[in-house]
């Protein structure tokens, strides 16, 4: 990858955080601002338009030869628009124009936000060195993204690899996309609370009902906590397992809040996922943790347009 800089931009529905970023990855320039994710559409380009003021005021911007917007979704690359569903005033919203305006006509590169972690990871992380593997987060939601060949796989409208939305349990939970039993709405970590809180565990003095607080009774061997971990290791497993089945990735890298878990999660999802990867193209499918951390949306945004402009300049476009 090329020396010179790039502009990046990680969307979600908590914050909007941008950063001039160099061809070995490292983050030179930083800024961010708070989602007004209950906002109106413009209201939240117009934090969008301040990260973006404040990177073309660093004297380092004229260096700047693109931008890579890794965004909650979906995304539509093609169009440039998003629709992502933590972000109400933003549907169809014509994303990359705007940020291309902003920019002073830089080209403007969309993909999702879990393929931008799968784009970090690949290329900084836990994954890299590997061709073939799917990248996953497992927070609020569950979403991921594919290496397929050696190369990033965003898919046609950039969201190809979304394993949150693969259903595991037929006639399971209707989840909030509108199908039933999907990976998300068992193993993201509101639904490891939920459940947890439905069968019985009570949380501790400080009132805490999260995720992280169900796995610290797990690790003090609550059995209702255990239970909601087991439960979420095993519909990741099986989406795992479904994935590599369909297209031979060789590990899978879990991160966001709920990969935090450690052996809690890991432990119990390499055992059920032997249950499930039992063909011999996907017996030796490992999982690991991921490794860039709250950077990885960033350093995957710009990974992905550094990408994309040198396929451009080999095609001498």
């Amino acid at each position: 990858m090329h020396t010179d800089l790039v502009a990046a931009l990680d969307i979600g529905g908590t914050k909007i955080a941008g950063a001039l970023v160099d061809g070995q990855g490292r983050i030179l320039v930083r800024a961010q601002r708070p989602t007004p994710a209950r906002e109106d559409g413009d209201t939240v380009m117009r934090a969008v338009e301040e990260v973006l003021g404040e990177l073309t005021g660093s004297p380092l911007w004229e260096r700047a030869t693109a931008v890579g917007i890794g965004s909650a979704g979906p995304v539509d690359r093609p169009a440039g628009t998003v629709s992502p569903v933590n972000v109400p005033g933003w549907r169809d919203y014509p994303l990359v124009g705007r940020v291309r305006a902003a920019a002073g006509g830089l080209p403007v590169e969309l993909i999702g936000d879990g393929v931008a972690i799968t784009a970090a990871e690949h290329w900084q992380g836990a994954a890299r060195g590997h061709d073939n593997a799917l990248c996953m987060v497992v927070s609020t939601g569950v979403g991921g993204g594919l290496v397929l060949g050696g190369r990033l796989h965003p898919g046609p409208t950039g969201n190809a690899g979304h394993i949150g939305h693969i259903s595991v349990d037929l006639d399971g939970d209707l989840c909030p996309c509108g199908s039933h039993g999907c990976v998300e709405r068992i193993a993201s970590g509101p639904n490891i609370a939920r459940r947890a809180l439905e069968n019985g565990w009570r949380p501790g003095p400080d009132g805490d009902t999260s995720a992280a607080a169900v796995a610290a009774a797990a690790r003090a061997g609550d059995p209702v906590a255990v239970a909601s971990f087991e439960r979420a290791a095993q519909a990741l497993a099986a989406g795992i397992a479904a994935t590599a089945t369909l297209v031979e990735i060789d590990i899978a890298v879990i991160g966001g809040g709920v990969g935090k878990a450690g052996d809690i999660l890991f432990a119990p999802l390499r055992k059920a996922l032997s249950g499930y990867a039992t063909l011999s193209f996907v017996r030796h499918l490992t999982v690991a943790p991921a490794q860039m951390g709250t950077d990885a949306g960033l350093v995957g945004a710009a990974a992905a347009a550094l990408e994309r402009r040198t396929d451009t300049a080999a095609a001498g476009v």
